[in-house]
C-alpha cells in the first residue's frame, strides 16, 4: 500500500513538472518567434518596405504540441531569391543579400537559453 501511495505521489510531482516545462516552453516558443519576425523585420532589403513589412508568425498545430513558423505572408517567393542571388535577363547574377541566415542563427540560440532557463527553474 505504501509504496503504491509513494509512486502515485512520484507520478503526480513528475506529470506536474512536466506541465510546468511545457508552459514554459510554450512561452517560450511564442516570444522568441515574435522577435525573430520583428528583427527580420529590421534586417530585411528594403525598397518599397512591402517585403520586409510581411514578415508574420504562424502557430501549427503538430503531434507533440505546437510549432512556430516564421514567414513571409505576401512575398515567400522572393525570400529565397533575395538570400542565395538569382540570374537576370541579360545573363548575369545579383548579389545575394543575406538576411535569413543570421536571424535564424540568433533566434535557435535564444531558444536554447530560454529552453535551458525553463529548466533550471
Amino acid at each position: 500500500m505504501a509504496n503504491n501511495d509513494i509512486a502515485r505521489q512520484m507520478q503526480l510531482i513528475l506529470s506536474q513538472y512536466s506541465a510546468e516545462i511545457n508552459q514554459k516552453l510554450d512561452a517560450a516558443k511564442d516570444d522568441v518567434s515574435k522577435r525573430g519576425a520583428s528583427k527580420l523585420k529590421q534586417t530585411s532589403p528594403r525598397r518599397t518596405g512591402r517585403y520586409a513589412n510581411s514578415w508574420g508568425v504562424k502557430k501549427v498545430r503538430s503531434r507533440t504540441g505546437y510549432k512556430y513558423v516564421i514567414h513571409n505572408k505576401k512575398h515567400y517567393r522572393l525570400t529565397h531569391l533575395l538570400e542565395k542571388g538569382h540570374l537576370t535577363v541579360n545573363g548575369g547574377r545579383t548579389e545575394p543579400i543575406p538576411h535569413i541566415a543570421p536571424v535564424e542563427q540568433e533566434v535557435i540560440s535564444e531558444f536554447i537559453s530560454e529552453v535551458e532557463r525553463a529548466i533550471r527553474g
